[in-house]
């Protein structure tokens, strides 16, 4: 057994608060209002003074990063799901 196999993915004990989403898309008009609607439906609680955003250097993408209180693998998964069914979302990290 190496040394790599040893280390395992941090665990993340829920609820968790503040725990940071960050998702990169293609820029435009309601991004940013498409990405707290669709993380709303998962995280009611979603504080918006917490969000973040950013363009890309050409202008092409920009990047929105919220801060929600996570309660489980469940609802991280259902907010990736649906990021990525906007058509718009090209990573959820």
């Amino acid at each position: 057994m190496s040394e790599s196999d040893d280390i395992q993915a941090p665990k993340i004990e829920f609820p968790c608060e503040r725990y940071p989403i960050k998702v990169v898309g293609d820029a435009g008009e309601g991004f940013s209002a498409m990405v707290i609607e669709v993380i709303r439906r998962h995280a009611p609680d979603l504080d918006e003074t917490t969000l973040v955003l950013r363009d890309s250097r050409n202008g092409r993408y920009q990047s929105a990063q919220v801060l929600i209180t996570a309660t489980g693998v469940d609802q991280l998964q259902a907010i990736h799901v649906d990021l990525r069914a906007t058509g718009r979302v090209h990573m959820v990290l």
